[in-house]
């Protein structure tokens, strides 16, 4: 069984990305717009 290495390269990348943006706080703001667009969509806020 042989593995390509570029999927598993970008696959590595993304988790890195992934754990950078948590590591910083970005998963609270991500959730606040989430929630912002939402609500806007609805036409409570």
């Amino acid at each position: 069984m042989t593995l390509r290495k570029a999927p598993l390269f970008f696959l590595a990348a993304a988790a890195a990305m992934i754990g950078a943006g948590i590591w910083q706080g970005e998963m609270a703001t991500v959730l606040n717009k989430g929630v912002n667009l939402c609500l806007e969509c609805v036409g409570i806020g």
